[in-house]
């Protein structure tokens, strides 16, 4: 086994199992990202707040960046191509 991969077996064993489950997927939920917003307005800086919640710095700067522009730690809608049919032909 690396010297990488056997740091990165230790970290995760001190993380909390919630934090875990939620490096999984690819979007963080509504709580992680007001945990986020809640130690920037407490004063954390972006790198602290990053190592705490072990969630990348970008991804940190990324909430922070559209918390103060948009207001809301919620998900946006996206583009994308309207959908073929509508939502009333799809139940069927």
């Amino acid at each position: 086994m690396h010297l990488r991969s056997k740091q990165n077996e230790e970290q995760h064993k001190s993380l909390p199992e919630a934090i875990k489950s939620i490096m999984k997927t690819k979007e963080l939920t509504k709580q992680v990202r007001d945990k986020v917003v809640e130690k920037y307005e407490a004063g954390l800086g972006n790198k602290k707040i990053s190592r705490a919640l072990n969630i990348s710095l970008s991804t940190i700067k990324s909430i922070i960046r559209k918390w103060k522009e948009y207001g809301t730690t919620a998900n946006l809608p996206r583009g994308g191509r309207p959908p073929k049919l509508k939502s009333r032909t799809r139940r069927k």
